[in-house]
């Protein structure tokens, strides 16, 4: 006997679709909180309380969204890798010549550490652990092989007009736009007091910007 399944209401289905945007809302929250408490205070001395408080939660609802504060720290720095990527992606550099497009490049990743502090602090976070949660991400590999792509391209493009040479290896180079950027502004402190300047003041961060744009294109240039 064929058994027929009564088609929700429409007061149900207004309901499941309500408790689907609440639990969506409630992990965003979650994964706000959670990316500010392991940026200040990295994965060992983050606590999943101090998460809930702030993301107006329980501590519940964490593990069940989650499981553990340390997937809940993978989900986090994967998140922050996916973003970074993204927004590289938008960039739309295809139109752009390959110097152009190069020196917009290093110029977006500069002013996104800038914009976005806890990126480099989770970075710090992750190394101190060897990696081991970026590790089970395939998503982040996956859009690390698009950004390389794209720079490779850029390479390819400047090579077969004569402005690059020839034989830079796009991982090499985006490893030297990010080294001169993260270097700078994670010793900021030390070497505003070794330098006697401060490496924060509006004119130090345009002379570091300008400098790194010129260090990267005289490493290209043909």
């Amino acid at each position: 006997m064929k058994v027929v399944r009564a088609k929700p209401s429409s007061k149900e289905e207004t309901g499941r679709k309500r408790r689907v945007r609440d639990a969506d809302a409630t992990m965003a929250r979650i994964l706000d909180a959670a990316k500010k408490e392991f940026a200040k205070k990295g994965l060992g001395g983050a606590r999943v309380d101090a998460i809930a408080e702030k993301a107006h939660a329980n501590k519940r609802m964490i593990y069940h969204y989650f499981g553990s504060k340390d997937e809940l720290f993978q989900k986090v720095i994967e998140s922050a890798y996916i973003d970074i990527r993204s927004a590289e992606q938008k960039l739309n550099l295809d139109h752009l010549n390959p110097k152009e497009a190069l020196e917009k490049l290093i110029i977006f990743t500069w002013d996104y550490y800038l914009k976005n502090p806890e990126f480099i602090t989770l970075v710090n976070s992750e190394n101190l652990h060897r990696a081991k949660h970026l590790k089970n991400s395939e998503a982040v590999k996956v859009y690390s092989r698009r950004f390389v792509s794209m720079v490779k391209t850029i390479l390819d493009r400047g090579v077969a007009a004569g402005l690059f040479r020839e034989g830079i290896d796009p991982v090499q180079l985006n490893i030297t736009i990010a080294a001169i950027g993260y270097y700078y502004l994670t010793n900021r402190f030390t070497g505003s007091v070794m330098y006697e300047r401060d490496l924060m003041a509006k004119n130090a961060l345009e002379e570091r910007l300008k400098f790194n744009v010129d260090t990267i294109m005289r490493l290209v240039s043909a």
